[in-house]
């Protein structure tokens, strides 16, 4: 069902993994990696046998970014619009994370760099081996941030960190990652740590994780009465849901919940 050139995909134990297989590279991808990763994550979001996702590498590195020996953006022939990279692969790849329905936890094994970083920072919870760097290396391009990285590390680290960030490309750690609020946790057994919250999750009723995802995203650009107005519209929809009234039965009935996502 998921055979890819680029990418590995397992399902198990209703947790879909999602492994980066260019380790000869650290993780540097290809316009080709870039779609199969987009069309592995949508696969996976109508997979029923699949309640959440883990995102991961392989080798010394997680994701190093762009692939620069990829003849679409080496621009030995012609100018290269680096503008269309971004739209018709980075952006939706990044899209295709932040947009899913599932949760997607980022077992982070190695560096990331470039835009890599902003692949990582996409997933909704993020797990990282200790030591792991994150760095920019534009400035050093003769380019700019991209894939949301300038908006990310902005809010996270005020204008004036964000700047030296991707000025300077000091390297910041998982450790500097976690002090800053950009990734959750920082664990040697980092892969079993992203399965353990990936089986928690798939416990969860799907649409009010779902809900919770799409609303904690939306806070950040709403007002604060709009969001409370946007949680009422989920808590109605899911007050009449199936999963709703199987929760509280297992409540009263002192059992574990058995939700269907209806």
């Amino acid at each position: 069902m998921y055979d890819f050139e680029n990418i590995m995909i397992t399902v198990e134990n209703q947790i879909g993994t999602l492994t980066i297989n260019r380790p000869e590279v650290y993780g540097a991808l290809t316009r080709d990696a870039k779609l199969e990763m987009i069309r592995a994550i949508r696969s996976l979001n109508k997979d029923k046998d699949v309640k959440c996702i883990v995102l991961t590498g392989s080798g010394k590195a997680f994701c190093s970014g762009q692939d620069l020996n990829d003849r679409t953006v080496k621009g030995e022939d012609r100018p290269v619009d680096l503008g269309v990279t971004l739209k018709e692969e980075w952006n939706p790849l990044v899209d295709a994370i932040r947009n899913s329905k599932k949760i997607v936890i980022g077992a982070i094994n190695g560096v990331c760099a470039g835009a890599g970083v902003s692949v990582a920072l996409a997933c909704d919870l993020i797990v990282s081996a200790p030591g792991v760097k994150f760095v920019s290396g534009f400035s050093k391009l003769g380019l700019c941030p991209d894939a949301g990285s300038t908006h990310t590390f902005t809010k996270a680290l005020g204008e004036k960190k964000a700047l030296e960030f991707f000025l300077f490309n000091q390297p910041l750690k998982s450790e500097d990652m976690k002090e800053h609020g950009l990734i959750n946790m920082v664990d040697e057994n980092y892969t079993e740590t992203a399965k353990n919250w990936a089986m928690e999750v798939a416990s969860m009723a799907p649409l009010a994780v779902q809900m919770i995802k799409e609303n904690i995203r939306n806070s950040i650009d709403l007002s604060y009465s709009d969001s409370m107005d946007r949680e009422a519209q989920c808590q109605r929809f899911l007050g009449n849901s199936m999963d709703y009234k199987e929760g509280l039965g297992a409540f009263f009935e002192k059992r574990a919940p058995q939700f269907k996502g209806q």
